[in-house]
């Protein structure tokens, strides 16, 4: 039976190449936010290890359902969930990929026992080169995923995603058809397009797929040339914020209203009045 409600938290992180530092910091936000009463907490894109340096070697390790086949950080991950007693978004985990150049950038969902009970890898990798912004090329080092993900969060159909996904909405559209009511946009958004499309781009993905957005995102400077935007989130699904973490690491808490959700589903039913051929 889906609850009535669920209170949720963005963490916001700062991540680096420093595993045993983002592991400490998420370790602290995950128990500050299950004293708030979060139930389900999240973490951004990136948030175990996050590439500054072009040469610097990835923390690749199996996901596997439980600790037997489990290396240290995932270990690390599953025990921070058991303590804290929540449900634990990953946003993403550097998952041993297909060759020993590439691997998948993939969401980990963790439940209170410790248990992974779902993976995404992320679809849609991020080569960019903005005039006067960021490059990137994702693709160098990261294989792309191919499967579209809906699980089960404390009963909440939920759809996952990762971070460059935002701007594909055809995805959004097949979640919410596959009986999403919760969005997770884990990310690490770059300050120069976060600034103007960070934030719009999780309103309309609310808005038009009538979902709560949670967004947690990486925050300031990351060493290299790496800065990100922040402006973690949950997004309602009438398209309000109804919280953003301020500036640098911590984390935001909201609560989700899911009979409030049907209220809007039934008052502007437009999932139900898409035409068949568009």
């Amino acid at each position: 039976m889906t609850p009535t409600t669920m209170t949720a938290a963005v963490v916001q992180l700062t991540s680096t190449e420093d595993v045993a530092a983002n592991l400490a910091a998420i370790r602290s936000y995950v128990e500050g936010a299950a004293k708030a009463g979060a139930e389900l907490v999240t973490l951004p894109e990136n948030a175990v290890w996050l590439r500054s340096s072009a040469d610097a070697g990835a923390p690749m390790e199996r996901v596997s359902p439980d600790d037997v086949e489990s290396g240290p950080n995932l270990s690390a991950l599953r025990a921070i969930a058991r303590d804290a007693g929540v449900w634990l978004l990953v946003g993403s985990f550097p998952e041993l990929g297909p060759d020993a150049r590439r691997y998948y950038n993939t969401s980990i969902v963790i439940d209170p026992t410790g248990r992974v009970t779902a993976t995404y890898r992320k679809l849609h990798l991020f080569d960019i080169d903005v005039k006067d912004g960021e490059s990137q090329r994702e693709s160098d080092t990261i294989a792309r995923g191919d499967e579209v993900v809906v699980t089960a969060i404390r009963g909440v159909m939920t759809g996952l995603s990762i971070c460059y996904d935002l701007r594909f909405p055809a995805l959004y559209t097949k979640l919410v058809d596959a009986g999403s009511r919760i969005l997770t946009v884990p990310a690490a958004f770059t300050e120069f397009t976060g600034k103007d499309h960070w934030l719009v781009l999780l309103r309309a993905r609310a808005i038009e797929t009538q979902t709560f957005v949670i967004a947690p995102g990486q925050s300031g400077f990351h060493g290299g040339k790496r800065r990100t935007f922040g402006k973690s989130t949950i997004i309602d699904p009438w398209g309000i914020p109804l919280c953003i973490a301020p500036d640098g690491p911590g984390f935001a808490v909201a609560r989700l209203d899911f009979a409030a959700q049907d209220r809007i589903r039934a008052s502007l039913p437009c999932l139900q009045h898409r035409h068949p051929g568009v």
